[in-house]
């Protein structure tokens, strides 16, 4: 009786087993929708359905040159046609976009992404980062690598495991904190292996980031000679920190005292320094988060001087001013914390300005959201104050509200700012930034007539504030497609962690064009050495 109920009783246990199985499975996939990572059914164990083949009908279709009313098809996450009056069978997935603009998604190229700073962790990982991001019109980002220990590629490796819940395109940039042999071979392996053609060095954050002149002049020397563009975080570390000292000195503890600390001059020297650097070397320099009129006044000087230099405003700094900084509520306050500081009224105006005549050239948003239980470690002393503000999901709106409703920047002009330039500079063009035959699939629906308004009750970031709370603004992305799939329309987001891809991003962009021949005219203007007679007695 016991041999011939065993096999019963193993198929029963087996049964039990699957069950079992299947019960955590399920478990496991609701606590992941409860925990409020996922957004949509798809993250709930259910596979995005959207087709992979798209037709977007009757839209005006805008790159950065021109635009034209077209019609956009979509296979299989590539961009197929381009043109009017495109035919297409059942199984398409069909979107009206008569009466409104097809764009090349947003690229945002300064974001901090599950970033460990100042004794805290960014509120925001490469899942709800994304997410906000995507809901925001963005469809790919750059972050910054954070060195371990001062290990570039144990860096990257840490940033690889973070970035593994992605739900959109990524690239990366490196930081450098340190210089030695090591890192300089380190460096090689990250622009011919890793697709990292980029690097950023700090000249603010004494004590932990900031590295000085001897370091960055290496750096560049590198980065030159490996077809990366070395980028610079500048401020003067040591005023900023003497001007923190001053501060403490004279009882201002609060937020305001860290926009105080380190006015625009810090901002205009460390500008003013790493430019004419880069000039000695003769090197591209990408200058981050451009928050003054004087850091932007010296990029507009080098670059009319035929020097090759990017500024990059952040939206921050575009359209807020730091009166912020001085509200009596101490949450209130501390959200505005940024480095370098929001400034006061006039300064997002001039950016305005040089963001339109061509004196700057992208907007990135230097997304580094703390929530306010992160902020208050700096309720007594500013200098503890995570510094940081949110924007990549606001910063295709605004960009539009602030810039092309007003009339400072035409429609083309803003898919140039908030998509191409970026592309180009990085090297990812056409595959990205742009809407043609064989580029990535990375598309907004943009309806001009359409109303937003931001607040932190709706936004998708995990951050409980937001420093641009009650804009309201005209210019809306009603729908986005990553990758060919539609994850934004009707103000429903469809994302799942590890849908995103990483990109590899080729060294030796436009920038460099023309270098070698310019070391080729110094080192012919020199007439040296000099041929000398030695006397004799």
């Amino acid at each position: 009786m016991a041999s011939s109920s065993s096999p019963q009783r193993l198929l029963h246990l087996l049964s039990l087993i699957l069950l079992l199985f299947a019960f955590c499975s399920i478990a496991e996939s609701s606590q992941f929708c409860d925990a409020g990572i996922g957004y949509g059914e798809s993250t709930c164990g259910v596979s995005s359905s959207s087709s992979t083949k798209l037709l977007i009908k009757g839209g005006t279709v805008v790159n950065a040159h021109e635009m034209e009313v077209a019609d956009v098809y979509v296979e299989d996450g590539i961009i197929v046609a381009v043109r009017p009056n495109i035919k297409v069978g059942d199984d398409v997935t069909v979107l009206d976009a008569t009466g409104k603009y097809v764009m090349p998604g947003g690229i945002d190229p300064h974001t901090h992404l599950a970033f460990e700073f100042m004794d805290s962790e960014t509120i925001d990982d490469f899942f709800s980062g994304q997410a906000a991001a995507l809901a925001g019109g963005t469809t790919m980002h750059i972050d910054f690598v954070i060195p371990v220990n001062g290990s570039l590629l144990s860096g990257l490796e840490a940033y690889e495991k973070k970035s593994k819940k992605s739900c959109m395109d990524y690239g990366f940039h490196m930081a450098i904190t340190k210089w030695d042999e090591v890192v300089s071979k380190e460096m090689e392996i990250i622009v011919n292996e890793k697709g990292i053609n980029s690097f950023k060095f700090f000249m603010a954050y004494k004590g932990s980031l900031m590295i000085n002149d001897e370091l960055l002049l290496q750096g560049f020397k590198k980065c030159k000679s490996l077809g990366a563009l070395a980028m610079v975080h500048a401020e003067n570390g040591d005023a900023a920190y003497e001007g923190q000292r001053r501060m403490i000195e004279l009882g201002i503890t609060g937020p305001e005292g860290h926009a105080l600390s380190r006015p625009p001059v810090v901002e205009g020297e460390a500008t003013a320094r790493a430019i004419k650097l880069a000039s000695f070397m003769n090197t591209p320099l990408y200058v981050v988060h451009v928050m003054s009129i004087d850091a932007m006044e010296e990029i507009s000087k080098a670059r009319k001087s035929g020097q090759k230099v990017i500024g990059e405003p952040v939206v921050s700094g575009l359209v807020l001013n730091d009166s912020g900084l001085w509200d009596p509520d101490f949450i209130t306050a501390a959200k505005y914390v940024m480095s370098p500081p929001i400034r006061a009224a006039g300064h997002g105006k001039a950016l305005q300005a040089a963001l339109s005549m061509g004196a700057l050239q992208l907007v990135g948003t230097d997304h580094c959201s703390f929530n306010s239980t992160q902020k208050a470690l700096g309720i007594d002393d500013f200098q503890k104050i995570p510094n940081g503000v949110n924007g990549i999901e606001e910063r295709m709106h605004l960009v539009w509200d602030t810039m092309v409703e007003s009339g400072q920047i035409s429609v083309t002009d803003y898919v140039r700012v908030t998509s191409t330039e970026c592309a180009r500079i990085f090297n990812i063009y056409p595959r990205k930034g742009a809407i043609r035959a064989g580029s990535d699939a990375d598309i907004i629906i943009l309806n001009p007539n359409s109303s937003f308004e931001i607040s932190a009750k709706s936004h998708h970031s995990r951050s409980d504030t937001n420093v641009f709370e009650g804009w309201r603004g005209k210019g809306k992305v009603e729908v986005t497609i990553s990758g060919g799939r539609v994850v934004w329309l009707n103000d429903e987001l469809k994302v799942f962690p590890g849908s995103g891809k990483y990109v590899e991003m080729r060294p030796f962009s436009y920038l460099f064009n023309g270098i070698g021949k310019a070391d080729e005219r110094y080192l012919s203007s020199l007439k040296a050495p000099v041929k000398r007679f030695r006397a004799t007695t």
